[in-house]
């Protein structure tokens, strides 16, 4: 398949060649930000979920399963899975291939796998540039599963429109609701596994952690009245109607398709909340500036990584001979690599 017929048969709907394009970005070969380019236009139209969450909590069942819920209505899907690259081999598993192999058949959606690569934050690369092309093939839903994270590894927030974080009872969920970086970035929670014995703590400490939330951002708002209502009533502690989103809980066991209807209506929800009060667009800018940073970043490293490797090793060379301290050698390559001032 040439590669100037790759952007029309992916505007058209043509799976293989988005699977062509996407191994272009993968492999960040010649003239993929050229196609990405041509493609970026088409491709504002998909709303960007992203799911996210301890590693076992089930995000890769509860995929399938919204998958299968946005396909009864009609929506073409797209998914792009994030497995963790070995730090040995550089292999990965991509294990999400087999728990959604049942939609492989489905001419209308599109599965791709991704390995971290060595990147944190629960993403891989080049995971808003898949993001792009899934969603230019007129995706009218783009599912982001993260590889496992922990509580500060939320790069997903800056690259979804709507942040599901999923928890599972008796795995020590309860334990990081209370950690900053989880509760700020989730959109919506989900109790995965909901059958199993410590749900309802799990609810509770999540309904508490966002009843103290609200009581910090109440306690800061001098309009705010002296009495309201919202998730842990009982408490006091809890957000002003109309202050903002407040992030529902919603309970699943996604291997019996059990809350999943109701997960599907919270993101139709949060998405017409967002276009509400304008903040779609804020979202999408700092998705914006999350691509332009990484490119950039990418773009540096490659032009100074030859003579950086080079000169580091000389002042590897220097240390080891006790001529010189790691200090002193990293204000040596600041002063040959950094524009001044940095």
């Amino acid at each position: 398949m040439p590669v100037d017929d790759l952007v029309p048969r992916v505007l058209s709907g043509d799976v293989r060649a988005l699977a062509r394009v996407c191994r272009f970005i993968d492999d960040q070969r010649p003239g993929y930000r050229e196609l990405l380019a041509q493609l970026y236009p088409h491709a504002e139209r998909a709303w960007v979920v992203g799911i996210t969450g301890s590693p076992g909590a089930g995000k890769s069942t509860l995929t399938d399963a919204l998958v299968t819920d946005f396909r009864a209505r009609g929506w073409r899907v797209g998914v792009v899975a994030i497995d963790p690259t070995s730090p040995f081999t550089g292999g990965a598993f991509l294990g999400d291939r087999i728990r959604l192999q049942r939609h492989f058949q489905d001419p209308e959606v599109f599965i791709r796998s991704l390995a971290t690569r060595g990147a944190l934050g629960g993403l891989s690369r080049t995971t808003q540039d898949t993001v792009v092309a899934v969603a230019a093939w007129q995706a009218q839903v783009v599912l982001v599963e993260t590889v496992g994270v922990g509580q500060d590894e939320v790069d997903v927030a800056g690259a979804s429109d709507t942040t599901c974080v999923v928890v599972a009872p008796g795995m020590g969920d309860d334990i990081q609701a209370t950690k900053a970086g989880i509760l700020e970035s989730a959109d919506i929670f989900v109790v995965n596994k909901a059958d199993r014995d410590g749900a309802d703590a799990a609810v509770r400490d999540l309904e508490t952690m966002l009843a103290l939330g609200a009581a910090l951002e109440h306690s800061k708002s001098a309009s705010a009245s002296p009495s309201f209502r919202g998730h842990a009533a009982g408490t006091g502690l809890v957000r002003e109607p109309g202050a903002g989103w407040v992030p529902p809980i919603v309970r699943s066991v996604a291997t019996q398709n059990t809350g999943i209807a109701e997960l599907v209506r919270e993101i139709d929800r949060h998405r017409a909340h967002l276009e509400t009060c304008g903040e779609a667009q804020q979202r999408r800018r700092r998705r914006h500036e999350l691509m332009l940073r990484v490119m950039l970043h990418e773009r540096w490293l490659a032009a100074f990584s030859s003579g950086l490797d080079s000169e580091l090793g000389r002042m590897l060379d220097r240390i080891g001979s006790g001529e010189l301290d790691p200090y002193s050698a990293l204000e040596l390559l600041a002063q040959r690599f950094l524009l001044p001032g940095v």
